[in-house]
């Protein structure tokens, strides 16, 4: 049930390509996509201007050899180059494979091994580091746009520039949207990252739905910073806004000194954020024309601070859009994530497979049309989409949320964050909830730290606010805190502070590094005793 779509597919005669050439014809001068870079002049396309490029590097493409089926690396941070390629090997039929810029050349190597991509696009300074990575590529092209300060690699002679892919207009192929469009990579943070499959049909779904979950609008001007090789960056935020004919203000990666200049330059009015609002806590607000942004979870102080409105959403990579939602018209309750969203089934369960009733907390699976509401599979990984769906086709998302009386959703926390405490399960979310109320705390992760008493111990980093940070009693502070708010088998046993937590892909905490840290804090203070 949850992979069959029936006989007539909801996006029957439409792919991506078709999307952006009915763009260019309906919206034809109306701007589609702003870059402004960290230094030099703003660049802007028309929506006939993008549909132009677009078939005209899918031109450049096929010249080349890439055709139906091929995959194509596009290894960039934020640049309009990673938009026009992802869109062009689209129209043509390829497969846009979006690894994340910050990768180094062995993982990298390990990607293109596994995935086999004919060509690469990316820019000076990784390409170096893609050509030592993908010994079996054919070719790779080098953008013009560069956004990092890095040196490395700007000298790569036998790369090609990219404007060198632009060709003859290649004309539609016959839309299929059940075919393979884009790969993404899972962020990680508890697992080696596998590479997620998304069809056409997944990318009209999010830009449809995700249009209507935000309620975007076509003279929306959508600031997106956040990585485009990211599910919030470029589902969330950029295909929506697409979709509803609106335009798209790209910068190369969030900047809390580059934001509101470019916010209030652009007139920009929706963006999302993933953690990044919090920076922008240190800075005054400006008179500005947002009407919302969009979060993870609701909170109406946060909203008024920053004078907007808030829509929430919980996802993953594998759920392409939000699969659970919250909006400005709705009496959301504090902290959720939202609830069902239509074209998702929710089940939240114990371990033992029973359902939660309300006010109880358990594992959330989510059930949709697999190639459309979700993912189509995991990219050469059975053992990895066995373990992913339950019997009934319902995805296992790994993540603990509540299920409260009122009907909304409250995440708690990744399953595999859960410590075990002398045979006490502890929820890492709480203990850093109860680390952030001692005040002056910018940011906490709680890791597990395997201890010989206990099994394991919560651990807890903190990065304290700009007012606290050379406070050094703060430790202590917080610990004393933390005795008034947990049982004692919850309350952190070490309390590390730290200049800035490491992060991953989507402002995310590297909890396994994290965890490193904690054991090999461990392992040096058992050697200094011997």
């Amino acid at each position: 049930m949850m992979s069959d779509i029936g006989c007539v597919h909801p996006f029957a005669g439409w792919d991506i390509a078709a999307l952006i050439e009915a763009r260019g014809r309906q919206r034809g001068a109306h701007p589609a996509l702003i870059w402004v870079p960290l230094d030099g002049p703003v660049r802007a396309w028309s929506y006939a201007e993008l549909a132009d490029a677009v078939a005209r590097i899918a031109g450049g493409l096929a010249a080349r050899g890439i055709g139906g089926g091929d995959r194509v690396l596009i290894h960039c941070e934020n640049c309009p180059e990673t938009v026009l390629a992802r869109f062009a090997c689209a129209w043509l039929g390829a497969t846009a494979l979006l690894s994340n810029a910050h990768l180094a050349a062995p993982e990298l190597a390990r990607i293109i091994e596994a995935l086999r991509p004919r060509a690469a696009i990316t820019q000076p300074s990784m390409a170096a580091r893609v050509a030592q990575a993908g010994g079996g590529l054919e070719w790779i092209a080098v953008t013009e746009t560069d956004t990092t300060d890095a040196q490395s690699g700007r000298a790569l002679a036998s790369a090609d520039r990219f404007s060198r892919l632009y060709g003859e207009p290649l004309p539609r192929r016959a839309p299929d949207p059940t075919a393979p469009a884009m790969i993404l990579f899972t962020t990680g943070s508890t697992a080696a990252p596998k590479a997620v499959l998304w069809t056409h049909a997944n990318l009209l779904w999010a830009g449809k739905v995700g249009a209507l979950q935000q309620g975007l609008r076509e003279n929306d001007i959508y600031q997106v910073h956040l990585p485009l090789f990211h599910v919030v960056g470029f589902t969330w935020s950029m295909v929506p806004a697409l979709w509803a004919g609106a335009t798209v203000v790209l910068q190369p990666k969030f900047s809390a000194s580059r934001f509101w200049p470019t916010a209030l330059a652009q007139r920009a009015t929706v963006a999302s954020h993933a953690g990044t609002d919090g920076f922008l806590r240190r800075q005054p607000v400006p008179e500005h024309a947002f009407r919302q942004w969009l979060f993870a979870w609701h909170d109406p102080e946060r909203n008024a601070y920053f004078r907007l409105n808030g829509c929430t959403g919980w996802g993953m990579t594998e759920m392409v859009i939000p699969a659970i939602a919250g909006d400005a018209s709705m009496d959301q309750r504090v902290l959720s994530v939202g609830r069902p969203y239509p074209g998702y089934t929710v089940r939240i369960e114990h371990e033992d497979g029973s359902t939660v009733r309300p006010g109880e907390t358990g594992h959330l699976l989510i059930g949709a049309v697999r190639g459309l509401a979700i993912f189509q599979e995991y990219v050469d990984n059975p053992q990895a989409m066995a373990e992913a769906f339950d019997a009934r086709g319902f995805f296992r998302t790994g993540d603990r949320v509540t299920l409260h009386e009122d009907g909304w959703i409250q995440f708690r926390d990744r399953v595999k964050d859960m410590i075990k405490v002398g045979g006490e399960s502890v929820s890492a979310s709480e203990v850093e909830a109860a680390v952030m109320s001692a005040g002056g705390v910018a940011e906490v992760a709680v890791v597990a730290r395997p201890d010989a008493a206990y099994g394991e111990v919560a651990i807890a980093f903190v990065v304290l606010q700009a007012g606290s940070a050379a406070d050094p009693a703060a430790p202590a502070r917080i610990a004393e805190h933390c005795r008034g708010a947990l049982a004692k088998f919850k309350q952190p046993r070490e309390i590390i502070i730290k200049d800035a937590l490491p992060k991953i892909g989507n402002n995310k905490v590297n909890r396994p590094a994290l965890r490193e840290l904690a054991n090999n804090a461990v392992i040096a203070a058992a050697a200094s005793r011997r």
